[in-house]
């Protein structure tokens, strides 16, 4: 009887690990029955924007991007720069639209910061949209998401871009983010559910965000999946709109990425339960929204459930051939759905030929579990390299 129930529960972890590797094919395959959602402007209302770009102790980075969000073509914004524990004494910017903000104490905290920006507006904003030190922004960005609040949504995740490719992690790290951006953006958005936010690049309603976070003090990584669990479970859906383009700096050398993720990793399991609540919410209130989101939710790491999935085709290949062959099966279905979200966008050849370095990638955030407990002490802010400009993009 023992050998049974353990056997069951062997089996039920596996199905549980498992459909990871298949459900974005499956999600796949609604997308291209569902017609593409299109934003439907209502009022073509030219909202009052407030850019809120956060910098934590290194300002190197911001010249370049104040210049790309000085160069949109859009006029209804202002920059409020939150300059946290900075020396901002080499900071000047000959525009009365850039408001530089330094808070008199230490916040260490993206949501401080965007809530001292927030508390400091010079004028009552329609929306917000959140920037970090390392972004470039594309001319047409605010212009795009307009088309979106226009149309009735309250939030809404724009496109991150890679800034720089300048090494294979850097392209690894711009492939990572094709395949979440086209499965938990696109795919997601246009199949009913809501797109995940990714800590920048997103833009809201000024009183949603008050609303979602305004009661609430993070600290560390992770206010993005906060914002959206509280979003979602509110009924709202986060729009996806792959024309309103943000350029972020890919993590460039090892010890960079194994600090970076070790803080996404503590940040999942921190907030993956988050996801029970958004199913439960979805099963009982019959929302499609909340139910599919919070399944994405309790998704783990991508390179986490991919290296449990091995262990446990191993562990089969032992033991039973025909359960190792559906892990086979489950692997090619992931596989093609990878592939598809790789080249959905057309990606750099530099992206592409990085991918034989994978397992390589993967090594380096398998490290990165040995430092998550104190994955916020040792970094809380990634240090940034690129010193590319909005115009060596547009060459």
């Amino acid at each position: 009887m023992i050998t049974m129930i353990l056997y069951d529960i062997f089996i039920a972890i596996q199905i549980l690990i498992g459909y990871n590797l298949i459900l974005p094919l499956l999600l796949y395959f609604v997308y291209l029955i569902k017609p593409k959602r299109k934003f439907i402007t209502q009022n073509n209302k030219i909202y009052d924007y407030a850019v809120i770009v956060t910098a934590y102790q290194q300002t190197d980075t911001l010249p370049p991007v104040i210049e790309s969000i000085l160069s949109l073509k859009y006029n209804n914004y202002l920059i409020y720069i939150v300059a946290d524990n900075c020396d901002i004494s080499n900071l000047k910017f000959n525009d009365n639209r850039v408001i530089i903000l330094r808070p008199p104490e230490t916040l260490a905290s993206n949501t401080r910061s965007h809530f001292y920006a927030i508390n400091h507006f010079v004028r009552n904003h329609d929306n917000l949209i959140i920037i970090d030190s390392d972004n470039l922004i594309d001319a047409n960005c605010l212009t795009e998401l307009n088309k979106c609040f226009d149309s009735g949504y309250k939030a809404v995740q724009g496109l991150r871009k890679a800034k720089n490719l300048d090494t294979t992690f850097a392209c690894l790290d711009a492939a990572r983010d094709l395949y979440y951006h086209f499965f938990d953006g696109d795919v997601l958005f246009n199949i009913g559910s809501s797109a995940t936010l990714c800590g920048s690049g997103m833009a809201f309603t000024v009183d949603l965000y008050k609303e979602c976070l305004g009661h609430l003090d993070i600290t560390g990584a992770g206010f993005d999946k906060v914002l959206q669990k509280e979003i979602v479970s509110r009924g709202n859906r986060i729009a996806f709109c792959e024309q309103a383009v943000v350029y972020d700096e890919k993590t460039s050398k090892s010890d960079q990425l194994v600090k970076q993720r070790a803080r996404w990793i503590n940040t999942w399991f921190k907030y993956f339960g988050y996801g029970f609540s958004l199913l439960a919410k979805g099963i009982t209130s019959f929302n499609f929204n909340s139910f599919l989101f919070g399944i994405v939710l309790l998704r783990p790491p991508l390179f986490i459930f991919l290296v449990l999935s091995l262990f446990f085709a191993f562990i089969n290949l032992l033991i039973s051939i025909p359960i190792f062959i559906i892990w086979i099966v489950a692997f090619a279905a992931f596989l093609i759905g990878f592939m598809i979200a790789i080249f959905h966008s057309k990606p750099d050849k530099r992206i592409v030929n990085s991918l034989i370095s994978i397992p390589k990638f993967i090594f380096y955030q398998i490290l990165s579990l040995l430092h998550v407990k104190k994955a916020n002490k040792i970094s809380v802010a990634t240090q940034h390299y690129s010193n590319t400009t909005i115009n060596d993009i547009e060459k």
